[in-house]
């Protein structure tokens, strides 16, 4: 893993929710300038810091780390629209299949 990983990590969650450097640097409370001197190497963060910005693009760490996770939260929440709909049974078994589908990514990984 290389430091552009995290730089790109971060501008691609960012930019999957549609927010822009400057906002979310705002948000988190910092300097409008914050996210985009992360984004460009230009400074480092802290690990609580680190941690705000997982809560605030509401991921783990791990996720934030883990090259299979790349799901938007609006197909994850689309995902569990359609979870909700189904029997007992349908969920055990979509549990037992993501399940195995995340076997299989963390084998890749």
């Amino acid at each position: 893993m290389t430091e552009d990983f995290f730089r790109d990590r971060l501008r691609f969650l960012r930019n999957e929710r549609g927010i822009s450097a400057r906002e979310m640097s705002i948000e988190l409370g910092q300097n409008e300038s914050y996210i985009n001197k992360l984004e460009t190497g230009k400074t480092s963060t802290s690990i609580a810091s680190f941690l705000n910005i997982c809560d605030f693009l509401q991921i783990s760490p791990a996720d934030f780390f883990s090259t299979c996770v790349n799901n938007s939260i609006t197909d994850v929440n689309e995902i569990e629209t359609y979870i909700r709909q189904l029997s007992s049974p349908q969920t055990r078994y979509l549990k037992e299949l993501l399940k195995d589908l995340v076997k299989v990514c963390h084998k890749v990984d």
